[in-house]
């Protein structure tokens, strides 16, 4: 539930982000009349998203407890892995940009198709992305309390998207994706410690799955605080030792990345002007 509400969180303030550039840019070129196009692109990605994610989760549902689960679970997972790092870099590298970006694409669309095209594409990216990411969580979390997350964060987004483009509230969007961020990347570590988990369970990787600790007694991943910890930590109660090596090399290696991708550049110190001699003087000892 938790994940599943940062996630669409993230994802629906990003969306809604992007739109409001759109319809800013209209604005800009004096082509509101096309506004509905934009609208029309964004409700048929929303729509071809819930489609998508509608029919995967049919799909395996069908085949809950087979071999084949497991390794269709396992690939999510490793996708989804690669979706949320990408992600969170493309967007913290690309913020700054993003509104020139868009703007200039929007120069360029002549039509009001063109319009419903960009909308669709940019959308659609993280409709198709967040589709994934809920799948792989999907795994692991009751039916019920995926969509409650799911519509909490999607509602809690647009509430935020009111206050900042209605009222005027100030949210900094630096902080908040660099927050989000952070938070993506130990969902993205602890996915992948649960498709090497997978992997081992299925042969594929049978070395080092001796687990380094048992801890189900004192924190049970299916407790609240266990689920809590699960969710934003990667928490696993009975980690095996190749779980704890990619977890922790993951964290390592995007972390450091990201810390340094989001640290702000170190300005030096200004050099003093130095004071020199009139021209009167230089002259007279020439």
């Amino acid at each position: 539930m938790l994940a599943t509400f940062v996630l669409f969180l993230r994802e629906g303030l990003e969306a809604s982000l992007i739109v409001s550039i759109l319809f800013a840019a209209l604005r800009q070129l004096g082509q509101m009349e096309k506004a509905r196009a934009v609208w029309a692109g964004v409700g048929l990605a929303i729509f071809i998203s819930l489609v998508g994610a509608v029919a995967l989760y049919i799909t395996i549902y069908n085949y809950v407890g087979s071999t084949f689960q497991a390794v269709f679970e396992t690939l999510t997972y490793l996708l989804a892995v690669v979706l949320l790092t990408t992600m969170t870099f493309w967007m913290q590298k690309r913020s700054r940009y993003l509104k020139r970006d868009i703007m200039a694409k929007a120069g360029l669309a002549g039509s009001g198709l063109a319009f419903a095209i960009l909308a669709f594409s940019t959308v659609g990216r993280e409709g198709l992305e967040t589709a994934v990411f809920t799948l792989a969580f999907a795994f692991q979390t009751n039916g019920a309390l995926l969509l409650l997350g799911a519509s909490l964060g999607l509602l809690t987004s647009i509430g935020l998207s009111f206050l900042v483009y209605k009222l005027g509230y100030k949210l900094d969007f630096r902080i908040f994706f660099r927050v989000m961020g952070i938070l993506l990347l130990f969902f993205a570590a602890g996915l992948l410690g649960n498709a090497v988990q997978n992997m081992q369970q299925l042969g594929w990787l049978p070395f080092a799955a001796t687990p380094m600790w048992n801890t189900a007694r004192i924190l049970s991943e299916n407790s609240t605080l266990g689920d809590i910890l699960h969710t934003f930590l990667g928490y696993a109660e009975a980690p095996t030792i190749l779980q704890g090596i990619f977890y922790a090399a993951y964290l390592l290696v995007a972390g450091g990345l990201f810390a340094r991708l989001t640290r702000k550049p170190v300005v030096p110190p200004s050099v003093p002007a130095v004071k020199t001699s009139s021209n009167k003087q230089v002259q007279s000892q020439a």
